[in-house]
């Protein structure tokens, strides 16, 4: 998503306040090497554009300036960008992919890109209900035009996340089929997926900012320790919890990201909370 692009400053939906922000001292986005594999285009309600300018938060990092950003949106909903944003909170489980993976949610078909050029992944499938976004990638080409004959990795299977069973062992499922970053039973509906598919490892959308909202609803710290007490609970094979900063990038992401959308009997801890938990005073 990315509302924090642009629009009327609101610390619930993401878009940033840049008053007082030098926008030319900020740094720019690196961008990423397949944004240029995309072009507009439309399918049904869904429709590819580029946004030729923006400002955006990162998941684990701050506001970075973004220029020619592809952006998919279904009538008023942005459902995928690349951005600092989405780039971040995508970037463990891509990292992680190996064997067979499965991906859940077909989007802008970045993800699935992604982890093709990975050496240890050797088969990627992507499950996908919604034949209007399947058609626009079919148009778009993106996998066909990947190096080296890296999209023959890919398969786009047309079926139900919560009903898909594979042919094959998985060795890591990612399921981005929500909206938005975060949104509640998230984690029981990974595990309904992961009950049909029995993946060796698990990272879904979002994962560090639903371990976060357990973690603080039950009066803990965010540590490592309680990162892994919560995936324990979560009774899900969570893979990127050993990754390098994983407690400290979780606390900056929640502060970020989280927006006020804490599990019900939450005593928010100062240093999470953010203007978002405050809205009577914006």
């Amino acid at each position: 998503m990315v509302e924090q692009i642009g629009g009327t400053p609101n610390p619930r939906s993401g878009v940033p306040d840049l008053a007082g922000v030098d926008i030319h001292a900020l740094p720019d986005f690196q961008g990423d090497p397949l944004a240029a594999y995309y072009r507009p285009m439309e399918s049904g309600s869904w429709a590819l554009t580029t946004v030729a300018f923006g400002v955006a938060m990162g998941y684990f990092s701050g506001l970075q300036r973004v220029w020619n950003m592809p952006v998919l949106t279904r009538g008023q909903d942005v459902w995928m960008s690349i951005c600092p944003m989405e780039v971040e909170s995508q970037w463990i489980g891509i990292d992680n992919a190996s064997g067979h993976t499965v991906i859940v949610g077909l989007g802008m078909g970045w993800a699935a890109a992604m982890a093709a050029f990975h050496p240890l992944v050797e088969r990627i499938t992507v499950i996908e209900r919604d034949t209007e976004v399947i058609e626009l990638n079919r148009e778009l080409g993106l996998f066909d035009r990947l190096p080296d004959g890296l999209g023959a990795k890919i398969t786009v299977v047309e079926d139900d996340a919560f009903t898909w069973k594979p042919d094959a062992p998985v060795d890591l499922l990612m399921p981005d089929i929500w909206l938005d970053v975060v949104s509640d039973g998230r984690a029981e509906e990974t595990r309904r997926m992961q009950d049909n598919i029995g993946a060796k490892t698990v990272y879904f959308w979002g994962q560090e900012l639903e371990l976060a909202r357990h973690i603080v609803r039950d009066g803990k710290p965010i540590c490592d320790a309680t990162l892994e007490e919560a995936a324990e609970q979560f009774a899900l094979p969570l893979i990127g919890l050993d990754t390098e900063d994983y407690a400290a990038n979780t606390i900056t992401a929640t502060r970020q990201w989280m927006k006020g959308r804490w599990l019900d009997g939450t005593d928010i801890p100062e240093d999470l909370r953010s203007k978002a938990d405050n809205p009577e005073r914006f």
